[in-house]
């Protein structure tokens, strides 16, 4: 699964240069480079914006209609991740995930930007739909003393798919997402424009970390996970701070009436289609002559 969105990228590339015979995709369009950060919004940073940022990049495509609207269609990839230390600090979970991201956006420029007697910076406006796939993973300790990885879906740590919890199913690790934000454009000249952004993700789910409702009975996890032993290792991780104390089943290990968000803000260069691909273009006139 997770080589799928490198194939959809590849196949991306490879198809721009017959793609750009087109004169208006010439003229209007630019291959974009971006490179920035991912962070993540959810119950174990206590909802905060300002989250620990990852590593990210994207590769995509602009398209300008006019001097104030545009379309972007972009592959991102990145990670987010738990803070060090879970807020609440006797409940000790902790999760990192990779994000693949494919999204299409609309663009409004607020000054007339992209023609040759348009302003050379504006501020703008960004906003459409994207579908995303994540994992989260978390650390844990072997009993030869090792650290190791794991992916927490198929654990189901809060019960998930289990008889007992019949209304808790297992989440999907391909969801889709409401990309909007905010940024700057500036355009150096015909072939390269910068631009800057802050952008966030409104999801509809609240499993991006792997927490949502309540701790559940170690007898279901045992029953229902793929690992049993290691989903009730997992699950409640509280006695690795207070040795010997465990929690409750009911109690909550999450706030499941807010969806988890992430964030993704990058600096991105725009390379003009015409002066990559125009070459394309001039050979096949030639031939038809």
């Amino acid at each position: 699964m997770r080589f799928k969105p490198l194939a959809w990228a590849l196949a991306l590339l490879l198809s721009l240069p017959s793609a750009a015979q087109s004169d208006d995709l010439l003229r209007n369009g630019e291959l974009l480079l971006a490179a920035g950060g991912m962070s993540y919004i959810g119950d174990l940073n206590n909802q905060s914006a300002l989250g620990m940022p990852h590593g990210a990049a994207a590769v995509g495509l602009r398209y300008r209609l006019d001097n104030r609207w545009a379309l972007r269609f972009e592959l991102a990839c990145g990670s987010i991740a738990s803070p060090e230390k879970d807020y609440i600090r006797q409940r000790n979970l902790s999760f990192r995930s990779d994000i693949w991201e494919l999204s299409g956006v609309g663009e409004f420029n607020f000054a007339p930007f992209g023609g040759p007697n348009d302003r050379l910076w504006t501020p703008y406006i960004f906003g459409g739909l994207a579908v995303f796939y994540f994992n989260p993973m978390a650390s844990y300790m072997r009993a030869d003393g090792s650290t190791a990885w794991t992916e927490l879906q198929p654990l189901h740590t809060e019960g998930q798919g289990s008889q007992a919890y019949s209304g808790r199913q297992p989440y999907r690790l391909v969801q889709v997402s409401l990309p909007f934000g905010v940024g700057v454009k500036v355009r150096l000249s015909k072939v390269f424009t910068v631009a800057a952004q802050y952008g966030f993700r409104k999801t509809w789910t609240d499993y991006l970390d792997d927490v949502s409702t309540t701790y559940v009975e170690q007898s279901v996890l045992l029953a229902n996970a793929d690992d049993g032993a290691l989903a009730v290792q997992l699950a409640d991780r509280s006695g690795e701070v207070t040795p010997g104390f465990s929690n409750a089943p009911g109690i909550k290990r999450g706030d499941d009436s807010l969806d988890d968000w992430y964030s993704f803000f990058n600096l991105s260069v725009g390379v003009s289609l015409e002066t990559l691909f125009g070459w394309t273009q001039k050979k096949r006139c030639k031939l038809n002559n």
